[in-house]
């Protein structure tokens, strides 16, 4: 109980900088969307044993919240971070898990925002079943486009961010700019944990940086563009890609 009190969601004006809510105390790894008059927030329960299952809050007035189970974990599961976006039948979540490679992440549909059935035989590990950790997801028809994290590789310093875009969450193409997020001058060694929106016309991308034990900090990057062109620009016609598949083989 003393370790979940130390985690909570919170709600923060971003031009005054103002505190506007506080709820979900022992949940962690959160994720919004709005529809209509309503927000929703998507976030792991953790506790000392780690994370588990995955909770809604909703709440129209942001005082009053609904906490419900969404996606509850399989035995020996651990869920951490998750995203939700809207696409052309309904929402489409992306959850991190850390089953049956530390990280990887799979999908889970719905049409309310209250029910959800997760994707069998689905499940994304990169190109060579390797770490992919906390995915967001975002859909510009035709295609889904997914920010993950990727481990450290040769000639890049720490953790980085990949990008991926799939017509159909089963085949996928990584953008030939990959990593697309490097940790710079006091950044630490990540930039990860990506989430991003637009507005008025421009992306804004927040990430959060470190050095994955003892600090941390979020900073935000800003595209002169909207979503849909700030993701097609990173697949520029001609290029060669690298393809993978999320589908699970079985024997």
């Amino acid at each position: 109980a003393e370790y979940a009190k130390n985690m909570h969601l919170f709600i923060r004006d971003l031009t005054t900088g103002e505190e506007v809510a506080r709820f979900g105390e022992g949940h962690s790894f959160a994720n919004a969307i709005v529809k209509g008059p309503e927000l929703s927030v998507f976030a792991s329960e953790g506790n000392k044993d780690w994370f588990h299952s995955i909770y809604r809050f909703s709440s129209t007035n942001l005082t009053n919240w609904q906490r419900e189970l969404v996606l509850a974990k399989e035995p020996g599961e651990a869920l951490l971070n998750v995203s939700v976006c809207q696409d052309d039948t309904g929402y489409l979540m992306a959850y991190e898990c850390n089953k049956p490679v530390s990280f990887c992440f799979k999908f889970a549909r719905s049409q309310d925002l209250s029910r959800w059935e997760k994707v069998p035989g689905l499940i994304y590990t990169g190109v060579n079943h390797e770490y992919s950790a906390c995915p967001v997801i975002r859909y510009a028809a035709p295609y889904y486009y997914v920010f993950y994290l990727h481990a450290a590789i040769p000639g890049h310093k720490g953790w980085v961010s990949f990008m991926a875009r799939s017509r159909d969450l089963a085949a996928w193409e990584l953008s030939p700019f990959n990593p697309i997020l490097e940790a710079g001058e006091g950044e630490g060694v990540n930039n990860s944990d990506v989430d991003l929106f637009e507005w008025e016309g421009r992306t804004y991308l927040y990430y959060a940086t470190g050095d994955q034990a003892t600090w941390g900090s979020l900073r935000v990057a800003q595209y002169d563009g909207p979503l849909r062109a700030f993701f097609e620009s990173h697949f520029p016609a001609g290029l060669p890609v690298v393809k993978t598949s999320s589908v699970v083989k079985t024997k």
